[in-house]
């Protein structure tokens, strides 16, 4: 049997880089913090879709298809979503033509599907399991890790307490609470991020079940009819489908402190580990022509604008190009997402060989390489361009491109073409090659070039038996 490649991740949690070593190498385990569905997903969203793919991508390639376990939630009961609820559906609401459940089925169930359509136009593969956060509330009788179950025994264990209408966690009782964070406790303020009520023990004390009132969706439990802080909920997930301890956890940079934070202390304290996950991941932030993304500064674009209306750059943008823009900077870094990266993407995909089949093929090492040093995408990026030269050079390694782009997640298709534009082609090639023969070369070029410019590359040849010039042609996006 070959010996695997050696692959190393930046752990948040020990800030260094390190070899990384699954706990079972038959069963990958990583799980990523997925959306919150009350909105359309924006830009910065798509940025850890895109990332993680990748590692997903290349953990199957390095363990095997059948051994990696990627499960990434849907937040599904939120405060953000019963407003936006009431936002859309008041009136309906008002008039009893809908509950207020209801509303929020509808709000979750439209903008779940956009962030699917959104994510498949990316070129992301769906996980092995994506759980919805309604769905793990309550006991479910399979024997699979719930949110109330996960409390109760919370309770029992001494690290959280009932207060004011609230299930809380008691951050003091867990000694080496912070870890992820850096954070000490005890230098910890009232701020924007730590609400201070008179019921909370501690001022980093966090909400793990809350009651709720008759007009907001609930669930029955031992403290009363109420839905779960918004942390428990990943503690949940994760152990029902990874166990209480996982390989990977990745998410963005924003969700450290307090998300990430509190998911280790909660599961820590509930299964008595000494560790959730053993290596913790994160992307940088996002920022567009280099300001932060806010409506307010008029900048914030959700993925299904950039593909479908002209409002970034006045055009549209294929998804593999916003995936490829994505992935010339480095995970870790931040991020300065704009028109001209966009079109430097655009421009190298226009110069990729299509059709190729990565079955028939092998990863380059030039590619691989970087990938397994912490997911360096730049320079992975910059082998498969490349390999791409060659391919175009030589139709045998058509094969090896293909297979290398697909670990990417960026392998060009072959665009349809109706018999039109097919027809449209052959007239123009025609005309080309009676330019060639009248030696207007500078009509020639320029049909070729304008052909250029819309993905239709056109190879000059030779008829084998009559010796005459023969052009063929092939769309590179």
């Amino acid at each position: 049997m070959a010996e695997k490649p050696v692959l190393t991740l930046y752990n948040t949690l020990t800030r260094s880089k390190e070899p990384f070593a699954p706990i079972d190498p038959d069963n990958v385990r990583m799980y990523v913090c997925g959306p919150t569905v009350y909105d359309f997903a924006h830009i910065g969203n798509a940025r850890p879709v895109i990332v993680f793919d990748v590692l997903f991508r290349l953990l199957r390639h390095v363990y095997g298809e059948d051994h990696v376990t990627y499960a990434r939630n849907i937040t599904d009961v939120d405060d953000k979503i019963n407003a936006r609820a009431l936002r859309d559906f008041g009136k309906e609401i008002e008039d009893g033509r809908l509950s207020l459940n209801e509303a929020i089925r509808r709000v979750t169930e439209k903008t779940a599907n956009q962030f699917h359509a959104d994510i498949a136009a990316l070129g992301a593969m769906q996980p092995t399991h994506e759980p919805r956060a309604t769905e793990f509330v309550q006991p479910r009788g399979d024997g699979k890790v719930d949110m109330i179950t996960l409390i109760e025994r919370l309770i029992e264990r001494g690290h959280a307490y009932q207060a004011g209408g609230e299930v809380l966690f008691d951050t003091q009782s867990m000694a080496d609470y912070g870890q992820l964070s850096k954070r000490n406790l005890d230098e910890q303020q009232a701020g924007a991020r730590v609400a201070v009520d008179a019921h909370k023990r501690n001022p980093g004390d966090f909400v793990l079940w809350k009651l709720s009132s008759p007009e907001e969706p609930g669930w029955e439990s031992p403290w009363g009819r109420g839905r779960p802080g918004w942390h428990i909920e990943c503690s949940a997930m994760s152990a029902a489908y990874l166990g209480e301890t996982f390989d990977i956890h990745g998410g963005g940079l924003d969700l450290i402190f307090p998300h990430h934070e509190n998911e280790i202390a909660q599961s820590r304290c509930a299964h008595g580990t000494p560790v959730m996950s053993n290596v913790w991941m994160h992307n940088g932030f996002l920022q567009v022509e280099g300001r932060k993304m806010s409506k307010s500064e008029g900048n914030f674009f959700t993925i299904s604008e950039l593909l479908h209306e002209e409002k970034f750059g006045g055009r549209k943008w294929p998804g593999e190009v916003l995936r490829l823009a994505m992935l010339m900077t480095h995970y870790r870094e931040p991020i300065d997402f704009s028109v001209k990266r966009l079109e430097e993407a655009e421009r190298l995909l226009a110069k990729w060989p299509a059709g190729g089949n990565p079955a028939e093929g092998r990863v380059d090492e030039s590619v691989r390489a970087p990938l397994l040093d912490d997911l360096n995408t730049v320079a992975a990026v910059q082998a498969l361009h490349a390999l791409a030269q060659c391919a175009n050079a030589d139709p045998l390694m058509l094969p090896v491109f293909a297979a290398s782009a697909e670990l990417l997640g960026v392998l060009p298709k072959k665009a349809e073409v109706s018999k039109a534009l097919e027809d449209s082609i052959e007239t123009l090639i025609q005309l080309r090659l009676e330019m060639l023969k009248a030696k207007n070369f500078a009509e020639a070029d320029k049909i070729r070039d304008d052909l250029a410019e819309k993905g239709i590359q056109l190879k000059d040849g030779k008829d084998p038996g009559t010796g005459e010039r023969v052009t063929t042609w092939e769309v590179r996006r």
